[in-house]
């Protein structure tokens, strides 16, 4: 990545930060991606109450507003996929989710299994964010994991 910063005015920068760390998760000393991850899986179910349209759109609002937002936090931290954007977890949980059924038990085996894919990185999903860079490149990674994390559960809940 060109690392020379591009110049956002303070409120543009203050808004960049807030959504990429998600108000300050990123900046976790432990952990930062958990601790993201975490911080969504609230969001996550208020938006399964709502049903699966707004759901799914919701979801797809929060890929793209990670993409914009972890591109221009590129910008703001002056490095490729820093520890502290954490807003590509979101995307990616919310897609983990996104095909389980209508099951509060469903959360958190959608948290172990989203954040062991994002960790291990099997393949394609450690290529992705090499190949493509930027923010679509730091938020694909964590949405492909997420899918994965979502085929295992539909695949779990079939033979459980």
């Amino acid at each position: 990545m060109d690392v020379q910063s591009q110049v956002l005015s303070p409120g543009r920068r203050r808004l960049v930060v807030a959504i990429a760390t998600m108000f300050g998760a990123g900046y976790s000393p432990v952990a930062p991606g958990t601790v993201g991850t975490l911080f969504t899986v609230p969001l996550a179910y208020g938006l399964g109450l709502l049903g699966r349209p707004v759901f799914w759109a919701a979801t797809i609002a929060v890929i793209a507003l990670a993409i914009w937002a972890a591109s221009q936090a590129e910008h703001v931290f002056l490095e490729h996929d820093s520890s502290r954007i954490v807003v590509d977890e979101a995307a990616g949980y919310l897609v983990a989710v996104s095909v389980a059924p209508d099951n509060v038990l469903h959360l958190a085996p959608a948290f172990v299994l989203f954040r062991a894919f994002d960790i291990l990185k099997p393949a394609p999903i450690g290529a992705i964010d090499r190949r493509m860079g930027g923010g679509v490149g730091v938020v694909l990674d964590d949405v492909v994991a997420g899918a994965y994390a979502a085929l295992l559960l539909l695949l779990l809940d079939r033979i459980a």
